[in-house]
């Protein structure tokens, strides 16, 4: 990973990367990351505060509808806007969303350079996934009938996306990071909940459904 100064005018790496009219950050990661933070705190806080007052629900549902929520915004809209703003890296004013995406590409600067495959990844994820995420929380919250296939359906495709993400990366050389620091603090770290939490959902569902199928054959059986 290289460092030091900076050329073309950004602070990306490759540093002959091409971006015509970049306009640098206003505002300082601190106040990117703790307004995302505490944002996410409280859209959270309102999910499980909520979820207390259903009928019969568990901690654990309480918590999957907490991260559906979490996880179900940030694909629609932060990454939604990175999908559908192809020009983020040049606003000329603080936009939060485009501070947010300058400050990532400083992790992945595929992000800023428009790669074909990290949009069509991110485009899937925000049109698909998003929706789904809501649609899983309201499931949960409703006890509906497809609420772990739902679940198991939605993780599948978010481990997918973050293995052809690191995948993708990694075949193209795994240059894209300004420093150590944003390698692993951005593209490591933040993207690592999109792996460790939707493989224990995966198992949990998958534990489910199965118990559910065996349940039910267990009793066809018992009827003969």
């Amino acid at each position: 990973m290289e460092s030091g100064g900076e050329s073309e005018g950004h602070p990306y790496v490759p540093r002959d990367l091409k971006l015509p009219g970049f306009v640098p950050g206003f505002m300082p990661k601190s106040t990117i990351i703790g307004a995302y933070l505490l944002t996410s705190l409280l859209v959270v806080s309102i999910v499980w505060i909520g979820s207390g007052r259903i009928h019969k629900i568990s901690k654990v549902d309480r918590i999957l509808m907490c991260w559906w929520i979490f996880t179900g915004l940030t694909h629609m809209v932060l990454e939604g806007y990175f999908v559908f703003t192809p020009d983020f890296y040049k606003k000329t004013s603080p936009i939060y969303l485009a501070e947010v995406w300058k400050e990532y590409s400083k992790g992945d600067s595929r992000y800023a350079a428009r790669h074909s495959g990290v949009v069509s990844i991110e485009g899937v994820t925000a049109v698909l996934e998003g929706p789904a995420c809501l649609l899983a929380l309201f499931a949960i919250a409703t006890k509906k009938s497809y609420r772990y296939v739902i679940q198991l359906a939605i993780s599948l495709g978010q481990l997918y996306g973050a293995i052809v993400y690191f995948l993708t990366s990694y075949l193209e050389g795994d240059n894209f990071a300004a420093s150590l620091f944003y390698y692993y603090a951005y593209y490591v770290f933040a993207n690592s909940f999109w792996i460790v939490i939707p493989t224990a959902i995966s198992i949990r569902c998958w534990k489910k459904i199965c118990a559910a199928i065996q349940e039910q054959d267990l009793k066809k059986t018992k009827t003969r």
